[in-house]
This record gives structure tokens, sequence and C-alpha cells, in this order.
């Protein structure tokens, strides 16, 4: 195999990672993590009560499922070279489960997502990402109590 195809294939390989990232939320399926991300997952910053690797983010990722049970993630762009991929995405649901204490809305959302992956050629090894959480409350129309 030449190097131009062993590069294409890392490339493939770790795009299908990211989508499966991805695909976890929209297929409401979070055992997708186990394909996406290694056991020591670095995901930057944690949520509230989340714990290490893609097993402390499975019950973040149910929470979601339940709050916006028709969450779909859809990717605007992705820019990538072996080992690192930079995401453009957004987050679409509609509010009909408890999300952060707030009861359910039955209000849209439409939340922009940034996020940098770092991968080792099969799974993604680190994310930093940035939501638009500020837009999501607004369009529910309350925010967390503290």
């Amino acid at each position: 195999m030449s190097v131009t195809q062993q590069l294409n294939q890392r490339l493939q390989t770790e795009r299908a990672a990211i989508e499966n990232l991805y695909r976890a939320f929209s297929d409401k399926n979070p055992d997708l993590l186990d394909l996406a991300v290694t056991q020591d997952w670095n995901d930057i910053p944690l949520a509230p009560g989340q714990g290490p690797g893609p097993e402390g983010f499975k019950p973040v990722l149910a929470s979601f499922i339940t709050a916006f049970p028709d969450i779909n993630i859809i990717v605007h762009d992705m820019l990538q070279e072996p080992g690192k991929a930079a995401v453009r995405a957004e987050i679409t649901g509609t509010h009909q489960g408890e999300f952060l204490g707030i009861a359910p809305t039955g209000r849209p959302i439409n939340v922009r997502l940034h996020e940098f992956h770092l991968l080792n050629g099969e799974r993604v090894t680190t994310t930093w990402h940035m939501e638009d959480w500020m837009a999501l409350f607004q369009q529910i129309g309350q925010f967390p109590t503290p």
C-alpha cells in the first residue's frame, strides 16, 4: 500500500470515529461512543456530573436523549488532517424532557457546536468543545437554577 493510500485510509478511519461520536446522539445509541473514542478519552470541559472516558459520558448522552428525544447533530464542516479534526455543527431537537432541572417546554432548539478533536489513527483521544448554551436557554425560555 502506498503512503498516499495509507494516509487516505487513516483519514477515513478517523472520520468514521468522529461520525460515530455524532451519530451516538442522532441515533440515540450511547454504545456508538465505544467505536468513537478511546477508553481514556479526554472531553474538555466535562459536563456537570460527567465522569471520565466514554462510560462517564454515556449518562450525559442518555440525559440529552431523554430531554430532546428527536435530538440530531448536523455536521456542516469538518476540516481534517491526520490525528486532528475541527468540526462546525449544530444540535437540533425539541425540549420534551427535563434538562438541567428545567421542565419540558415543547420548544425547538438549535444550538451551534464547535469542536476540535485529537485522534490516534482509530479513535478520538481528546475533544475540546464549545456549545452555545446561552442560545439554548433563551430558546427554551428558562435558565437552570444555580
